[in-house]
C-alpha cells in the first residue's frame, strides 16, 4: 500500500542543502515544531493541526479539506508504534514555495498496520521567530 498527502511539499524534500553550524539551532527547533505537530496528528487531533500549522500550508488547504485527507490517510495506518529521525536538512529553497527558512525532517516511522512508512515534515520559519509544519508527507 503507498500513502501519500502531497499538500504543496511534495518535491519539498528534492533540492535541501546540508546543515552548516549556524543552521544547528534552526534545526533543533524546527524538530520540535515538527514533533509536537506530529504529537496532534498522531492524537486524531487534525483540526488542530491545522490550526498550528503554518500560514503556508493553512493556504494551501483548508481546515475541513485536511481533515478529510489526513483522516483517510492516517486511519487505516493504526496507531504509531515508532518514529526515529532520518533527516533533517536545512533550506532556504524549496520547489513551489516562497524563498525563506525551511527544515525537511524524515521520520522513519512505524505503525500497528504500516511496519515501515517514511513521513516527511517540513516546518517554516514564520514571520512572527515561531516555527510551523508548512508541509506533510507520508510514503
Amino acid at each position: 500500500m503507498k500513502t501519500a498527502i502531497p499538500i504543496f511539499v511534495a518535491a519539498l524534500t528534492l533540492t535541501a542543502l546540508p546543515v552548516r553550524a549556524g543552521e544547528t539551532d534552526a534545526v533543533a527547533k524546527a524538530q520540535t515544531a515538527a514533533k509536537t505537530w506530529l504529537a496532534l496528528t498522531d492524537a486524531g487531533k487534525y483540526d488542530l493541526s491545522w490550526d498550528s500549522a503554518a500560514s503556508l500550508f493553512k493556504s494551501s488547504i483548508t481546515q475541513s479539506d485536511w481533515v478529510k485527507a489526513v483522516r483517510s490517510v492516517r486511519s487505516p495506518l493504526g496507531i504509531l508504534k515508532s518514529r526515529t529521525v532520518k533527516s533533517a536538512t536545512f533550506t532556504r529553497t524549496l520547489p513551489g514555495a516562497p524563498d525563506g527558512e525551511y527544515v525537511v525532517i524524515q521520520f522513519n516511522t512505524q505503525f500497528a498496520n504500516k511496519a515501515s512508512a517514511v513521513e516527511t515534515v517540513t516546518p517554516m520559519h514564520e514571520k512572527d521567530g515561531s516555527w510551523r509544519v508548512a508541509g506533510y508527507y507520508i510514503k
